[in-house]
This record gives C-alpha cells, sequence and structure tokens, in this order.
C-alpha cells in the first residue's frame, strides 16, 4: 500500500529536519518553504495533510490556509498549524482559516505522531462514509432503474422512514441509519425483467410470481456486506412487502414477526407514492390519504405505527414541502 503523502511547511530548515525525522517513517513527504511553494506543492502532490507553520517570509500561514482551501477543489486537505504562537487568538485564528488542528513548538514527536495518525484516521473515515453514500446512491437508482415516475421518491421516503423511525422511539443514529438503507428496499428488482417491471397492464399470475421473487434478490445482493448499514438494508429489503395480518409476501409474516424497520419503510414507501402524481393518477389529496392508511392498519400496516404516523403527520408534511420545492427549484 502506498505512503499518504504529508506536505510539511516551515522557513527554517532545522524544523523541517525535525519534523523529517518524526515523520520519515510513516509518510512520503514533501517540504516547502514559503506560500508560493506551498501551492504549488499542494496542486503537484495533492497531499493528505499539511503541517503549516504561521510566520512564513512572504505569507502568514492563515492567509495560506485558506488559498489551500480555495484550491483543494476535492476538500479533502487537512491543515495543522505547528507555530510557536501558544496564545489563544492565535490559535482560534488558525481554526477560523480552516485549520484541523494546533500544534505548539517545541514540538513533541510522539504528540506530533499521534496528532497525524488520528487526523488521516478521520480522513479514512470521511472516504468510507462517502463510499458507502455512492454505494448506496447507485444501488437506489438501479432498483428503480427500469421505473419510469418513481423521481425523488426513493429519496422522499427514506426521510419519511428515518421521521417515522424517530417517532417510534429509535434513536437518532439508528434512525439516520435507516435513512440510508431505506432506498435500497427495491434493489431486488435488478432481478425481475424488465418486460414485467414496465407492462402496462395487470401482471398475469406467473409475472406475479416473477415479481415476488424481488425481496429475495435483493436481500441476497445487499446481505453481502457486513456493514451495518447494508444488513439493514437486506433486512428492509426481504421485509418490506410483508403485511401486519400475514397476507404479504414473501414469507406471510404477521405482526411483530416482520422486523420493525421494514414495517416502517413499507408505510412511508405506500404514502409516498399515493402522494406523488404518477403517469396513471394524480396525487391523492392528504385526507384520502391519511383514511387510506388508517384502513390498513392491522391489516397492511402495523396499528402502533399508523398511531405515530397521524401523530407525526406535520413532520412527515413538512419533508413533502420540502422536496416538493426542491423539485420545483430543479424544473
Amino acid at each position: 500500500m502506498s505512503l499518504q503523502t504529508l506536505l510539511i511547511v516551515d522557513d527554517e530548515p532545522a524544523n523541517l529536519a525535525l519534523m523529517e525525522s518524526i515523520l520519515a517513517d510513516g509518510y512520503k513527504l514533501v517540504f516547502a518553504r514559503n506560500g508560493n511553494e506551498t501551492l504549488a506543492a499542494v496542486i503537484k502532490h495533492k497531499p493528505a495533510l499539511v503541517l503549516l507553520d504561521v510566520g512564513l517570509p512572504d505569507i502568514d500561514g492563515y492567509a495560506l490556509c485558506r488559498q489551500i482551501k480555495r484550491i483543494d477543489t476535492t476538500e479533502s486537505v487537512q491543515v495543522i498549524f505547528v507555530t510557536g504562537y501558544a496564545d489563544m487568538a492565535h490559535e482560534t485564528a488558525g481554526f477560523e482559516a480552516g485549520g484541523v488542528d494546533y500544534i505548539v513548538k517545541p514540538v513533541l514527536p510522539q504528540i506530533v505522531r499521534a496528532r497525524v495518525s488520528a487526523h488521516l484516521a478521520m480522513v479514512r473515515a470521511s472516504v468510507l462514509e462517502q463510499s458507502y453514500r455512492d454505494a448506496i446512491l447507485m444501488l437506489g437508482h438501479a432498483g428503480h432503474y427500469n421505473d419510469t415516475d418513481t423521481g425523488a421518491h426513493i429519496w422522499r421516503m427514506a426521510a419519511y422512514s428515518r421521521t417515522l423511525a424517530l417517532g417510534c422511539g429509535w434513536d437518532a443514529d439508528s434512525s439516520a441509519r435507516l435513512e440510508l438503507a431505506a432506498p435500497m428496499h427495491d434493489t431486488g428488482k435488478l432481478g425481475v425483467p424488465q418486460a414485467i417491471l414496465r407492462k402496462p397492464g395487470p401482471l398475469v399470475e406467473q409475472e406475479w410470481a416473477v415479481m415476488k421473487t424481488h425481496p429475495r434478490v435483493g436481500h441476497d445482493i445487499l446481505s453481502k456486506s457486513n456493514a451495518p448499514v447494508f444488513q439493514l438494508a437486506a433486512e428492509v429489503a426481504l421485509y418490506h412487502h410483508e403485511k401486519w395480518d400475514g397476507s404479504g409476501y414473501p414469507g406471510a409474516l404477521k405482526g411483530e414477526e416482520i422486523p420493525e424497520s421494514a414495517r416502517i419503510v413499507a408505510l412511508a414507501d405506500v404514502f409516498d407514492a399515493l402522494s406523488m402524481r404518477r403517469p396513471y393518477k394524480e396525487p391523492w389529496p392528504i385526507e384520502k390519504i391519511t383514511d387510506y392508511i388508517q384502513a390498513g392498519s392491522g391489516g397492511h400496516f402495523d396499528p402502533n405505527l399508523v398511531q405515530v404516523f397521524i401523530r407525526i403527520l406535520p413532520d412527515l408534511l413538512d419533508i413533502q414541502n420540502h422536496w416538493n420545492e426542491a423539485d420545483a427549484l430543479s424544473v
């Protein structure tokens, strides 16, 4: 595995040599002695982290940090100030300029190594989180690739799912994870022929049999990952067509046999589908939607969840209005 690149900026050769002795074993090091050399090195070497002195001969480090942030189009370069200025005003100025840490000279080798390692670990975690989000985006779209009328449906219903989960007493982290998992609920439609997904009329028995395979296909795809968000997505994919009274598929589960995650996503999915315009229907008025969902309490839907839905309906409508406004601006 290639070493991560660090850019060390200081106008004193002795300071550059000291930082090299501290960090050379674990990283690829690049050096600069002034502002121009620093900006050129950032562009050429794309360092993961810059260790930046404040008192440079041609520019102060705070202004230079701002310039680094402007040319860092990936927004991935972290800046740690390394300086002899130990007062609170200078430290505050460093953070306001965009630095992530502030080390006062004379430096201790163990402190430098620990701070550098910690911030690079946070960068790696951020990159990994973005990778998850990119995968979720792609799988969410892939599951609806053959749909002509979903638009922002999967992202709206994901926001509804998070709000419903909070209403059911889920903690913030678990609710946020469900919001990420929900868009992947129809990933299994990748295994359903396009002719069935796009058929304009009702499906015949044999076609319905094929359509009903998509929860297990989605589960098989998503459960390949051990990441919690994909494990939750696999659970939702498998059970989101189950119904409280046992009339759903693929397992004909009843009541609390159905994971709450899937019960929440199922209700959020129906709420959004009824709320949106489709080629074959106009959006339903909210009174008609609430009547339909309440009529499904104990049949299609978890009765307790329906009560939560009615209680937090104003929050769900706020989400709906937000997305409607965003859609209007994008036209």
